[in-house]
Order: structure tokens, then sequence, then C-alpha cells
């Protein structure tokens, strides 16, 4: 049995939280000089940041790199020791490790901080751990960024390397297989030579929809809506922006302000909406509600807006507008694990519908919480039951809930093996509390409702990224911007292509023609790179026996055939919603 399970998130951030521990190492080795401050595990690796005079280069890496084989090498044993907090700051104040003392200084005054040693090399860490260097078996750094300290950019740029590691070479190579496909699949590559949308300086992470984009994004949020309607929700519009006075009560003011915009009318503050739930509960309380008329569920494409350091902007993976497709339950206690297992059910046909496997998290109470903590442990224990009464498998992800309730999380695996988080469940019985929403219960008395948080798609920008990357833009034809591209090989055939193309219009497919005088295989290049789905070649033999030449972007020939029939097919494709 492997000594690591890299499907568990525990044993992989503890394998690379200790790969990281063997690049500060290497750092020190070779630069001694070098200030350490933060090492942690990341989902796609590790990092480590340095303050050092020294700007390390790309051909640096190899160095670093050669230096941490030698430390794997070694298969020092990891050995854990404990200082109290006055001792820790005086042992790092011997070493010049500056930032190590600001992190031990933020800590309680009774803390017993603990720290890990490895041969000569010792670091500040909470752990875990590997047992010994030896089990990083292969190991690579990736690229060089810089950081500011703590993510100030008051305080000062520190030098960031990342890396990758994996418990065997194999794994290694597959890993960076992945990454050479992915930079093929880059959704920003795609998107602009698809024209989906772009990017400007004028708006930096605030993207723009083209025509074609637009075709693409409509179909999928016309797909949200029925499904919506299928399971029962109504659909809503609140406000962007809303007075500080809701976000107080709602909990942002106080835990989310850092992510906010503001702006002021009339004199008075008003903050732009980082998420939709405080207007859905105006919503809900407009009128007087029943135990009769529970459950509650509204639905809402709402466009919200989160301060990102321009650092972490990534085409539409990343940004600071984007649409949530949000969507808030209101029930009786006891209604609370059907209506979470309806949730999982409706999220399972949406991803299945795109083909995505996923694999799902549930986060617990986190640190910064409002509320008490037995709401806290009886809203984990329902999400908890409800995920295993339908049957699914989960990880559990302690401390990382929302401010104000636990959540269920669901991770997307695309075509070559990464994670994407998108649907996320979150059940709330603090915002109730806060806005002090009730219903009338059967008894004739006002009783406080439970909340539920629900996105499926998690962010339209961010589902249609994943979807441009995981189909290299050769989209399922439902949702595909250009369905049909009929080329013509000479000006003989324009009349028939225009008959051809206006056939296609009337069965509602989307088409266009290229009847350009150029030659045959310069615009097929063009429509391949434009990754329109069917490709009609149309010569004078297409002309007299009503078929067409047609090669598909997923396919690839699929010889001549009828028109009639040719239409029907994709039809039918269509309508099945065919991946």
């Amino acid at each position: 049995m492997a000594k690591y399970d890299f499907t568990k998130k525990e044993d992989r951030e503890k394998f690379r939280h200790t790969s990281s521990h063997v690049l500060a190492q290497a750092i020190k080795r070779i630069w001694p000089e070098a200030k350490l401050a933060i090492g942690p595990a990341i989902d796609n690796g590790f990092y480590y940041d340095i303050d050092l005079d020294y700007k390390i280069t790309e051909k640096d890496l190899l160095k670093i790199q050669k230096e941490m084989k030698k430390i794997v090498k070694a298969n020092y044993k990891l050995e854990k020791f404990e200082l109290p907090r006055d001792e820790a700051i005086e042992f790092e104040e011997e070493r010049n490790e500056d930032y190590k003392v600001e992190l031990i200084k933020d800590l309680p005054e009774d803390a017993v901080i603990s720290f890990y040693k490895q041969g000569e090399f010792i670091d500040l860490c909470a752990g875990p751990h590997a047992e010994c260097t030896g089990d990083i078996k292969a190991i690579k750094l990736t690229s060089i960024a810089g950081a500011y300290w703590r993510g100030d950019s008051n305080k000062k740029m520190l030098q960031r390397i990342y890396g990758v590691s994996f418990p065997t070479q194999a794994e290694l190579d597959e890993y960076l297989k992945m990454i050479e496909e992915a930079k093929k699949r880059d959704h920003r590559k795609i998107g602009r030579e698809m024209d989906l949308f772009m990017l400007s300086d004028y708006g930096p992470g605030f993207p723009f929809f083209l025509p074609n984009g637009m075709i693409l994004r409509n179909e999928l949020e016309a797909y949200w809506c029925d499904l919506h309607k299928k399971y029962g929700y109504d659909e809503i519009k609140t406000p962007l922006i809303l007075n500080k006075d809701l976000w107080l009560i709602s909990g942002h003011w106080g835990h989310y302000r850092d992510n906010m915009y503001f702006t002021e009318i009339d004199e008075k503050e008003f903050a732009v909406k980082p998420m939709n739930c405080p207007g859905a509960i105006l919503a809900y309380k407009r009128k007087m509600w029943s135990y009769r008329d529970m459950p509650i569920r509204v639905a809402e494409r709402g466009q919200v807006h989160r301060h990102e350091l321009s650092g972490a902007l990534h085409g539409l993976m990343r940004v600071r507008t984007f649409t949530q497709d949000d969507a808030h339950i209101f029930m009786l206690p006891e209604q609370i694990k059907d209506e979470i297992k309806e949730v999982i059910k409706c999220i399972d046909e949406i991803y299945s519908t795109f083909g995505f496997e996923y694999r799902i998290e549930l986060s617990t109470r986190p640190e910064d919480f409002m509320g008490e903590i037995e709401d806290w442990d009886f809203s984990e224990k329902m999400l908890k039951e409800a995920i295993e009464e339908v049957g699914k498998a989960y990880e559990l992800n302690p401390g990382d809930g929302a401010f104000y309730g636990p959540k269920i999380d669901f991770h997307l695996k695309d075509c070559i093996g990464r994670t994407w988080q998108c649907g996320t469940i979150q059940l709330d019985m603090q915002m109730p509390n806060n806005f002090d929403i009730t219903y009338v219960g059967s008894d004739g008395e006002k009783h406080r409702p439970v909340m539920i948080h629900t996105a499926k798609l998690g962010s339209i920008e961010r589902f249609i990224g994943i979807l441009i990357e995981n189909t290299e833009g050769k989209f399922p034809l439902w949702m595909a911007p250009v369905q049909v591209k009929l080329l013509t090989v000479t000006d003989a055939q324009k009349e028939y292509a225009e008959n051809v193309a206006e056939r296609c219009r009337q069965a509602g497919l989307r088409v266009e023609t290229d009847l350009r005088n150029e030659k045959i295989g310069y615009k097929l290049r063009e429509a391949r790179n434009a990754r329109d789905s069917y490709i009609c070649v149309i010569g004078d033999k297409e002309v007299a026996d009503d078929t067409l030449s047609v090669r598909s972007s997923k396919e690839g020939e699929l010889g001549v055939l009828l028109v009639g029939d040719f239409i029907a097919k994709l039809q039918e494709e269509i309508k099945s919603k065919a991946l």
C-alpha cells in the first residue's frame, strides 16, 4: 500500500508542506543570509516566500532543485519540538528570522510554539509533515513570482518560489504532461481565437463578453433557468448597491469588508454587493409567510463585485465582478435534510450534463464565526447526514466554513485531471437571526426559518472558463456559438450554400457561410481554428446531390450526408445535450 494517498487532502498537504521545508533548507544552504517568511502547501503544489537581496532567476531554480535532491537523498527525519512563546521569539531573533518573530508575536502570550527540525535546518511550523525528507521522491520547481509580505502592498515585496512534488517520478511526469496540455487549453488564448470575451486595462478583472461569448453564456443561463424551474425555484433580481446598514446586519461589514467596494449616495455610505444573500432575505421579508408555504426557494443570477489583488487576477477564473448563480431556500428545521439532498441531486444533474466528475468537501466552523456553537454543531450534523444518505463520499475540510455556516463544496475534475471548486451548499442559522425573519407556525406563533445558500455553477464566468479549457473550445453542440459553417469551393456554389444556410436557420441551427473567393484549404484552416462544430464543404457534386461533405470538430471526417439527414442529426444532438 502506498505511503501517501494523493486522493486524500491531508496526505497531499502533509507531503507538499514537507516539500516546502526541503525548498527552504536548500535556499538557506545556498544563501545563508536569506530570511524565511512562509511556505505553505497549496492546491497544486507548494511555495516559499523569502527575503533575499539577490534576485533569483529561472536558471537558479535548477541549482536549488539540485540541492533539494541532496536533502531528499539524506533522508532526514522530521523532528518536532516546542518552545514557550518568549523563548521562541528569542530563538528566532538570534537567527535573524524577522518574519518568523512577527508571526510568533501575533500568537497568544500563553501559546506553545512548535518547530520542525530536519538535519541542520529548523523551521517554525504547526505541521503536520511527512516522516522524513526521503519520502519526497520526485520534485520540481516551476516558477518565481513577487509577493507582498502578508498580501499587504504597503509591506515589502518578497520572492516566491513555486514547486510541485509527488511520491513517484511517474506521477510528476504525468503532472508535467498535464501542465503542457493545460497551456494549449488556456481559456484566455482560446477565448481570443473564438472571439468569446476580452479583457481591458481600463477595467482589470472586469471581463467583456463578445457576441460569440454571449451565445455561449445565454445558452448556459437558459439551461440553468429551466433546471431551476424544474426543481421548484422562483427567480428574483436584487439591487447591485445597498445601504451600509444592511451589510452591518448581515455581518459582511465586520467579516468581509476588505473584499468589498463602497460608494456614497445622499451623504450616506453604500456598498456594492459582494454576495446576493442579504438581498434575497429582504425579498423574503416583504410579507409574512406560513409554515404551509415552506420551503420557499428563490434563485438569482446576481452580479457581485469582490476586491481581488491585481496579481491574483486570471482571465475568467479570478475576476473582480462575476455573476453568481445563487439560490436561497427558506425552510422549516424538519425540512433541512430533504432540501439539502434535493440540492445535491440538482448539482449532480448539472455536472452530469457537462460530463464532469466531482468530489465533495464538508467544511466546518472557522475561527471567525457568528452565532452559537450548538447551532454550528447541529448544522454540520445535518450536512454530514444528508451527504451520507444520498450515498456520496466526501472529505472533511475542518475550519473552512463560511463565517455564517458550514458548507458542502463541489470540486469538478476536468478531462486533464485538474480540479475546480464550483458548486456550494451552505447551511445558515445566523442570518435568519440577524435579519429577524420569521414564519407563522401551526401553533399560530412566529418561528425562525433555517436558510440554505447554494450556487450550482458557482460563478458563470468561471464555469465558462472551465468549460472552455475542458472542451478545448469544442463545446457541446447545444451551446456552441457556430454550430454549422458552410464553405464553398467556388462561386458556383453560392446560391446552394445560401439555400442550405436558410434551411439550417429554419431548423433552429446557428449557421455561418464562408463564400469568399479563397482556397478551400485556407477556409478549412480558419474554420478549424475557430472550432466551429460542423464544417461542411460544398462543391459541384454536393450541389447536384443535395448533400454536404461534413467534418465534426470532435469526430473528424463524417463523409457525405444528405442535407435533411444532416439537419436531423444535429437537432437530435442538441435535444439530447450530447457531449
